[in-house]
């Protein structure tokens, strides 16, 4: 919205522009001379006209020596009150003035302002009507509106100017057609996606409460229900059969903004696009949609208690058959008042890297799962998608309370839990090994023997549940043909918070691609790692490297290989084994021999008694100097 509104006052010489202003500023019809041209007027906000700082009027000369003056204020201006007071003067107005605007470049709306209205009423001059008014603001698309004035008698000043803020702040042309006679395709699009939000039982009716809840939120007022009945019966009368006892439905609502406009109420279409966070030009605020959200270092976002129940409730909202799943239409639907889907869910080939049920529709598990791992990798695209969906919160944080933040962590090494509820695991391991197929078998899917290699990165994430009852979201991830530029990317490290070192056990040549890997990236010796035997329900075959498996893990003090198969249902036990090493990170790195002994309990200790003893010999010594 214009914080500055400049009006640039312009026409023909005689037709009055001075004395409008005048009138205005002064509220009375100055009789006496006045100057040709006026000093520029600046006022304070006008009533009814919110957040816009300043008015300033600009008088202006159509004298020829004057045209320099006049092309450098209106280039200056944001609206122009274009003033007439007879049929010469108006026919100069499409004649001479538009094009004359055009030609300098200047788009701006325009007001048509018959002046001298005192004169037509008593017969001493014949005066333009608004109904003639109407061919010329078809012609010419900048001129918003018309009106008839009188200086003399004060008529429609204080309105003229009101109109003339107006069409800077709150704009007609993105809104509506006068051609056409209807609303534009951005600001239809833009109301659906209201009419959408408001709908909070997504039934596509607005019922009494959700019409008055809407009404309290754009214009701080509930609505009369003889005002509610009127409405609905003049939309009636245009769309039968988009008023029933449901409610009004979306076609219904599109027809009251579109009354708004006719009837010159476009600011009430404003009041409610403003709301919802749109902008002039019909896009969502910037700041709405990516709110200033840093996540330092070592840290990761994650959804916040809110933000889980937002998600919950808008799955089930959409799951209107009620069978635990969203399917492409309600997927459609969910998505409406959003660009689609995420593109990062496209790129990871949403929704098989999630939960779904046997109907291959996504779980309310796997949704959840699903803006975990969204987060956690890009957080700002679920602050951008919340603003979408119609996130709300109670206090000022905007959708950014939908989110939190994790406490750093720096030392994977130290004893101790990591204060994650989503963590992230690397699976690495030679062609073929079964990486896909555990991928596959975390998401409960059935076992395939058709082999696929995996070219791009490809995600995993389901919820697992730890000992002790504790939840966590767990994100396997794949790297295909990417793996060496990720494996030398360090920001891509940090971001990770296990490793899992898969080989076949059944094909001697697997396990010597982990050790390859490890001596030629000797900074995933910094990350945790669990090493695993995939295949274990085939013949074990002896690896062909200098060490064999269990020999090599032992020489790193670490755990021997996990030996499991996909097909066995024990496999569940290796994803909570992975989530407990992830977030209890020390627990997956090599083990000292002997463990150094801690001195700090004893030098506290120590410390403690010899204060102790210090207090009592001062006591004393104070109490014997006392006594003598």
């Amino acid at each position: 919205m214009a914080t500055v509104v400049r009006i640039c006052v312009c026409g023909d010489e005689g037709v009055g522009k001075s004395s409008i202003i005048t009138s205005f500023v002064k509220n009375v019809f100055v009789t006496a001379k006045i100057q040709s041209v006026l000093p520029q007027v600046t006022l304070p906000p006008m009533p009814g006209i919110p957040d816009a700082a300043t008015t300033t009027i600009v008088d202006t000369s159509a004298l020829a020596h004057e045209r320099e003056t006049l092309r450098k204020e209106l280039r200056k201006s944001n609206v122009i009150l274009l003033v007439f007071s007879d049929y010469y003067s108006f026919e100069r107005v499409s004649l001479f003035w538009m094009p004359f605007f055009r030609s300098l470049g200047v788009n701006v709306p325009v007001i048509l302002c018959a002046s001298k209205g005192d004169l037509a009423s008593n017969g001493t001059m014949a005066q333009v009507s608004i109904e003639e008014m109407l061919p010329v603001m078809n012609e010419f698309k900048e001129v918003d509106a018309g009106i008839r004035t009188s200086a003399k008698e004060h008529n429609n000043i204080v309105q003229a100017l009101f109109m003339c803020v107006k069409a800077v702040t709150d704009p007609i042309a993105p809104l509506y057609d006068s051609k056409e006679n209807a609303l534009k395709p951005a600001a239809i699009s833009a109301l659906k996606r209201v009419f959408h939000l408001c709908d909070k039982d997504k039934d596509g009716y607005w019922n009494d409460e959700e019409i008055t809840d809407f009404q309290i939120k754009c214009f701080e007022k509930p609505i009369l229900e003889a005002e509610l009945l009127t409405i609905k019966r003049s939309i009636a009368s245009v769309l039968p059969g988009s008023v029933s006892d449901k409610g009004i439905d979306e076609k219904a609502f599109l027809q009251l903004n579109t009354f708004y406009a006719v009837n010159g109420r476009h600011e009430s279409i404003w009041m409610i696009l403003r709301k919802f966070h749109y902008t002039d030009s019909l896009s969502l605020r910037e700041a709405f949609l990516r709110p200033k959200f840093d996540v330092p270092q070592f840290s990761s976002a994650e959804l916040s208690p809110s933000g889980y129940r937002f998600f919950v409730d808008l799955f089930l909202k959409f799951d209107k058959d009620n069978d635990g799943g969203l399917n492409d239409k309600e997927l459609a639907n969910l998505f409406a008042p959003a660009p689609g889907v995420p593109p990062s869910w496209i790129d990871s080939a949403f929704p098989s890297c999630t939960v779904r049920n046997e109907r291959g529709h996504i779980t309310l598990q796997g949704w959840l799962a699903q803006w975990s791992m969204t987060t956690f990798e890009q957080p700002k695209t679920t602050l951008e998608y919340l603003a979408y969906l119609g996130f709300e919160s109670g206090d000022r944080g905007g959708t950014a309370s939908a989110l939190k933040v994790t406490k750093a962590r720096k030392r994977r090494n130290k004893p101790g839990r990591v204060e994650r509820n989503v963590v992230k695991c690397y699976v690495l391991g030679s062609r073929g090994s079964g990486k896909s197929t555990l991928l596959s078998a975390f998401l409960q899917r059935p076992f395939s023997h058709t082999y696929h290699p995996t070219i791009k990165p490809q995600s995993a994430v389901n919820s697992v549940e730890l000992k002790g009852g504790k939840q966590c979201y767990l994100i396997l991830e794949e790297l295909g043909e990417l793996e060496p530029a990720i494996l030398e990317n360090q920001a891509k490290l940090d971001s990770c918070d296990l490793l899992c070192y898969t080989y076949d056990s059944s094909d001697p040549d697997s396990f010597a691609h982990i050790v390859e890997l490890r001596k030629r990236y000797p900074n995933l010796d910094k990350l945790p790692a669990v090493y695993t035997a995939l295949k274990a329900d085939q013949d074990k075959a002896m690896q062909r490297c200098d060490q064999q498996p269990d020999e090599y893990t032992s020489a790193l003090n670490m755990a021997a290989p996990l030996h499991v198969s996909t097909t066995w249902s024990s496999i569940s036990e290796l994803f909570v084994h992975l989530a407990e090493c992830a977030t209890y990170p020390s627990t997956a790195f090599p083990k000292s021999d002997e463990e150094p002994w801690d001195n700090m309990n004893l030098y506290l200790a120590l410390g403690a008694v010899v204060s102790t003893i210090a207090s009592v010999v001062f006591i004393w010594k104070r109490n014997s100097s006392a006594s003598t």
